[in-house]
């Protein structure tokens, strides 16, 4: 602006030599004529330009800086810079805030920004998911208008934000929720929603394992020290002696077989991923499968192989044949004196399937879903009578999710089960033909 009033003086001072030439010319009153015309001009230019900048700054949205000439020229250039350095820097801040506005989107954790009063400001859609909250309709909302369980209400009004708080959702699959309040500058908190469903369940299936193996050891170990604090204490005869020996025998290799179980399972669970390019002969495991079964039976069970199909499958045959052979020996520990257990196999380049059909006592619908956690049962007498450790249907899953297969049950108890598994095609690879084998 002090640019402008340099030169309009200076253009006021130019004036001044018309209206001598003017007063030398016509008198004095021509000269004061042109001088007062000269200054309305100016004048009059002075004021559309200053009209012109005062619309431009009342305008809500300036849109283009007004151009001018003369005086007024440097002016307008000058505003047009800054103008143009502001658009630059709205335009980054704009990029900035979706930028932020994305990686707030794409956190695994819910995120509402709370005000000094506890209203909604933004979330992400973890928190929509996760609280029912609407990004659209809810902005402006307390919180605990749309949050209402006691624990969360209390945590809030507590103040007190050095720990999370669990809470459960009752939206959808039930959720276990660590939430926690972060205040930031000065008024508004950052509320933070992490999902902690699967680590709650791994630590109570953690603490279950536990307790589990804590019992199915202490049961043998109990027999063993009071057999041994027996032999030790009394005289027995010699026949006496064996006897309790050998029961002192059963319950070392029940043990053995328990901790043998653990082992294989650690082992699946912290082994490599089982090779692609390694081809399992299934004709191979089949016809150990048979023998296995045959001698396990002892020649008290009718056991017959339904073979076909020319395709093997690719993976580590140890987990195979272990998951394969733990189905078998259930279904002849399960199955009475006398009954009948067919294994049937199906390959093809769309994939491949191995059943265990038996007509031993069944398994109750409630008990399916169970079967493979853990140290269950459905009947632990009768399991520890055939020698089960209630692990062979956990490995059997380990082993088969390692190789990307599934497991189904079907059963009805007095009427037999069948235990089935699918192997995908991109496990199955052509191998010898095996169609019609039969034992």
């Amino acid at each position: 602006m002090n640019s402008v009033l340099i030169r309009t003086l200076i253009t006021a001072a130019w004036l001044a030599i018309p209206a001598l030439i003017g007063r030398l010319a016509f008198g004095a009153d021509a000269g004061w004529a042109l001088f007062a015309g000269g200054l309305l001009i100016l004048l009059v230019y002075h004021a559309r330009n200053l009209r012109r900048l005062l619309d431009w700054l009342g305008n809500a949205d300036p849109g283009d800086v007004p151009e001018a000439s003369g005086v007024w020229d440097d002016a307008f250039a000058l505003l047009h810079r800054r103008e143009r350095r502001l658009a630059q820097e709205r335009r980054r801040m704009e990029r900035l805030v979706v930028r932020y506005s994305q990686a707030g989107r794409a956190l695994p954790d819910g995120v509402v920004i709370l005000d000094g009063d506890d209203r909604i400001v933004w979330c992400n859609g973890k928190a929509e998911a996760r609280f029912g909250i609407d990004a659209n309709t809810d902005v402006g909302q307390p919180i605990t208008n749309l949050v209402r369980q006691p624990e969360f209400v209390k945590y809030l009004a507590a103040r007190d934000y050095t720990g999370p708080a669990q809470l459960k959702t009752g939206r959808g699959a039930a959720l276990t929720l660590s939430v926690q309040i972060i205040p930031y500058d000065d008024a508004q908190k950052l509320l933070l929603a992490r999902d902690i469903t699967q680590a709650e369940r791994l630590e109570t299936m953690r603490r279950d394992f536990v307790a589990n193996v804590s019992h199915e050891l202490r049961t043998p170990l109990t027999v063993l020290v009071g057999f041994l604090e027996t032999v030790r204490e009394l005289k027995l005869d010699p026949d006496r002696a064996r006897n309790y020996m050998g029961m002192m025998a059963d319950q070392a290799s029940r043990m053995q077989r328990i901790i043998d179980d653990l082992l294989t399972l650690s082992a699946l669970e912290s082994a490599p991923q089982p090779p692609w390019d390694r081809q399992v002969s299934m004709r191979a495991v089949l016809a150990s499968l048979c023998a296995d079964a045959e001698a396990l039976s002892g020649g008290h069970h009718r056991i017959s192989l339904d073979a076909q199909g020319d395709w093997d499958l690719l993976g580590a045959e140890s987990e195979i044949a272990s998951a394969l052979r733990n189905l078998v020996t259930n279904a002849i520990r399960y199955t009475p004196e006398g009954g009948e257990i067919r294994l049937i196999w199906r390959s093809s380049e769309t994939g491949a399937s191995f059943a265990v059909e038996d007509s031993g006592v069944g398994i109750a619908p409630e008990h399916i879903p169970r079967l493979t956690e853990r140290f269950y049962r459905v009947d632990s007498g009768r399991s520890r009578e055939t020698g089960g450790t209630g692990l062979g249907l956990a490995i059997v899953k380990h082993a088969l999710l390692r190789h990307q297969a599934s497991l189904q049950i079907e059963s009805e108890p007095g009427k037999g089960s069948r235990f089935t598994v699918q192997f995908p095609a991109r496990r199955v690879a052509a191998g010898h033909p095996s169609s019609g084998v039969a034992a």
